[in-house]
């Protein structure tokens, strides 16, 4: 995998009337699927079409779909050139290849069903050279249709008379759902679904032209399928997210000076002033200065050292504040050594 380097972007919260401050902090956090380095290169398969024996009739879109134009199938091959073209982007693998030729069937539409066995997946793997297997294994739309009659006004040669137009709403929910074969550990390395909400909508002078408004459907479910496999091919790579911390701004006429070093971004000014602070005689303001000695160190990504501060700043000065800082910090120190590990592969 490509290298990432965790870059933390800050931005400050400011209120004059508080004891602290907020500053956001953006942070790298690991992929939520770990793929094993050995895998390089991937094979994607779409296993979403219902097999004939299982297949059941959606009243809703049967009658709702273009015709000739199976929607389920049409979104179902844009997912899996999304997540291909996507999986390519990352740079993660050598090789990822759509088999459209493999002809895999689900029996349980708009659900998972059984895993694939593995004699399954390893004669695919060897007969394509390929060492894992994406595989959409659900995509399913479902569609629930309203109309409303509303009053409107007609203008005739005659003069201005009271009419009625018929209004159809369409709400269609795409689901989708992978699972991502190792055969080498023969586990199953993620298996996730999600769903994305779309609304149609159209008009006319009786339920059925109002409905004909609404039957072009199938570019929308297609650019949603797409779209949620490239969302799925990011579940392999890192990512990033905002969080905050408070630190302090009030106790002495240091912190207030350190406080405006913040405020111009001069940190490393303001850590200067803390740390001085640190040796207090008060045990309340050199907790202060101790936990906030912690939020520099985390600024600047040194986790082991944000984890001694915060540590005297409650063992020694008992500021409740830096305890549950210091869980925040060890659960990142974890997370970063997962994200270390997926970064070498």
């Amino acid at each position: 995998m490509r290298n990432l380097i965790s870059i933390l972007f800050v931005t400050i919260s400011f209120c004059s009337c508080s004891t602290t401050n907020l500053v956001y902090i953006s942070v790298l956090k690991p992929a939520p699927v770990t793929v094993p380095p050995y895998i390089k290169n991937v094979g994607v398969i779409n296993r979403s079409v219902v097999s004939d024996a299982n297949k059941a009739v959606d009243v809703v879109d049967k009658v709702f779909s273009m015709e000739g134009v199976n929607l389920d199938k049409e979104g179902s091959n844009a997912t899996i050139i999304g997540v291909t073209d996507e999986l390519f982007k990352n740079n993660r693998f050598t090789n990822v290849t759509a088999f459209n030729s493999i002809d895999l069937r689900t029996t349980v539409p708009g659900l998972f069903s059984a895993p694939l066995p593995w004699e399954t997946v390893n004669q695919i793997c060897r007969d394509n050279k390929v060492d894992a297997l994406f595989v959409l294994e659900l995509f399913d739309t479902d569609s629930k249709v309203s109309y409303a009659a509303v009053p409107i006004t007609i203008k005739t040669p005659l003069g201005n008379i009271p009419g009625i137009e018929h209004h159809a709403n369409m709400l269609t929910t795409v689901k989708t759902g992978w699972r991502i074969y190792d055969p080498e550990s023969k586990n199953i390395l993620d298996e996730y679904s999600m769903a994305r909400d779309i609304t149609f909508s159209g008009k006319g002078i009786n339920p059925v032209a109002a409905a004909g408004a609404i039957l072009d459907r199938k570019e929308a479910v297609k650019e949603v399928g797409n779209r949620a496999g490239k969302d799925y091919a990011l579940r392999i790579i890192p990512y990033w997210i905002r969080v905050s911390r408070d630190y302090y701004v009030r106790g002495t006429d240091n912190f207030k000076v350190a406080k405006r070093k913040a405020q111009t971004g001069n940190w490393n000014g303001a850590a200067e002033i803390w740390k001085r602070e640190t040796g207090n005689s008060s045990i309340k303001i050199s907790g202060r200065a101790c936990y906030n000695m912690a939020i520099i160190c985390e600024i600047n990504g040194d986790l082991d050292k944000a984890i001694e501060w915060a540590q005297k700043s409650y063992e020694n000065c008992n500021n409740r504040l830096a305890l549950n800082y210091i869980r925040i910090l060890k659960n990142r120190k974890v997370s970063d050594n997962v994200l270390k590990d997926q970064q070498s592969e």
